[in-house]
């Protein structure tokens, strides 16, 4: 496989090349290593961010989106090298491991690294383009969003899901769940920006917990500690008290970082 990643490699040595392709994308292994050669010069920006980059592609009339993962400083691409696996190579395999529970996430089709005997240089992560309706930054910001408690209920009921299935969505932040409208006011939920997970069992206080980073105001609280109280049997006291307490908590966190580097505070959302 003819794979050159965009990255000087003088005095490096030769390049090391791995990719895990999904069996159903066998077929389009050509296509997919040519989108990756193309990278740095074509394709259609989705993001560009200070760490990773994504563009997407059409290969055979779909849509694909490719993930750039940031190259790593001199320790981790020693550590993703030899002794922890790539954001990549996380992204595809969770992903799968999400389909497998039943939990919604664009397809994975493939994961590519270039690494030298020095440690990882350059990855990237493929998987099937969502065309969303909205995202839950759209929850928290538009008062007035249509169907918003609903909304807000379905997505309690999706995570709820996940940690059923013992899974620990540690970015489980507004940005990464894009929602999909259907029919009879229903919505699905994508998780995207797999790479920070852990699979464990998870008691009443770490499920409260992983809430912390939706960004949740008092009112949106209340009706996920309802919903969630319902479904986990527990009550609604507790559950909006343990909820709310993380999640102020955290805006405090983040607040301090804020005022410390520019001198304003931000409020707790009513």
């Amino acid at each position: 496989m003819n794979v050159s990643f965009d990255i000087s490699l003088k005095n490096m040595g030769k390049p090391i090349i791995n990719s895990v392709i999904h069996p159903k994308y066998e077929a389009v292994k050509t296509q997919l290593v040519d989108c990756i050669n193309r990278f740095y010069d074509e394709g259609d920006v989705v993001l560009k961010g200070e760490r990773n980059t994504i563009k997407s592609f059409v290969v055979n009339g779909e849509k694909l989106n490719i993930k750039a993962f940031k190259t790593p400083n001199w320790l981790n691409s020693f550590v993703y090298k030899y002794i922890r696996k790539s954001k990549a190579e996380r992204s595809y395999e969770y992903a799968n491991h999400l389909i497998g529970k039943g939990v919604l996430t664009p397809f994975p089709l493939a994961y590519f690294e270039m690494s030298t005997l020095f440690g990882l240089k350059q990855s990237f992560y493929i998987s099937r383009h969502i065309d969303y309706d909205f995202d839950v930054r759209n929850l928290i910001h538009e008062l007035n969003f249509p169907n918003r408690n609903e909304v807000l209920r379905q997505l309690t009921k999706f995570t709820f899901q996940l940690h059923e299935n013992d899974i620990n969505f540690l970015d489980h932040s507004p940005g990464n769940t894009l929602i999909v409208k259907k029919e009879n006011n229903n919505y699905d939920f994508y998780l995207i920006d797999l790479n920070r997970m852990r699979f464990e069992v998870m008691d009443f206080d770490k499920r409260m917990h992983n809430f912390r980073r939706l960004w949740l105001s008092k009112a949106m609280v209340k009706i996920m500690a309802k919903t969630y109280a319902e479904l986990y049997h527990k009550t609604f006291e507790e559950t909006h008290q343990l909820m709310l307490k993380h999640s102020r908590n955290f805006q405090c966190k983040i607040d301090a970082k804020k005022l410390r580097r520019s001198g304003r505070k931000m409020r707790f959302k009513s």
